[in-house]
């Protein structure tokens, strides 16, 4: 299968904190498919480490006040490109890109609410079939036998 995940997932040093969130359960895992490593922010041109973004009222921020929504977008619509030809795409939970199923309010303040990333909706926009880091055994029934 190939299979679009989130670059901080697989070990690479790209969150805006200059961190990873290496996942060896999920590289396990995905040992034998092809991964396609996406990251919007990236793509988008941020610098790593960069200031904090959060998604308030449909647009993107970051921390000191800056609008940052067309710069993400352009890097979600880079990165829809180089997935369309996966079976599924894993991504980082919470992120204000990739977040499936809950992201930080916009308030700065660590406040999760449910909702979904810039780059994830994009996605489902498109009916690609898309998968959190915290959906590992629905990962591992599609994976199976592949």
């Amino acid at each position: 299968m190939k299979i679009g995940i989130s670059a901080c997932l697989t070990g690479e040093k790209v969150r805006y904190d200059g961190t990873d969130k290496k996942s060896e359960e999920l590289l396990e895992t995905l040992k034998g498919h092809e991964l396609v490593k996406i990251c919007p922010e990236m793509a988008a041109g941020f610098s790593v480490p960069h200031d904090p973004i959060e998604i308030r009222k449909e647009q993107v921020l970051s921390l000191s006040g800056k609008n940052v929504t067309e710069k993400l977008y352009k890097g979600a619509r880079e990165c829809l490109e180089m997935i369309m030809e996966c079976d599924f795409v894993i991504l980082k939970e919470k992120s204000p890109s990739c977040g499936l199923h809950k992201i930080y309010d916009g308030s700065f303040s660590g406040k999760l609410i449910e909702g979904n990333g810039i780059f994830a909706r994009l996605c489902q926009e498109h009916k690609i079939l898309v998968y959190s880091e915290t959906d590992i055994e629905e990962i591992r029934r599609k994976t199976a036998g592949k």
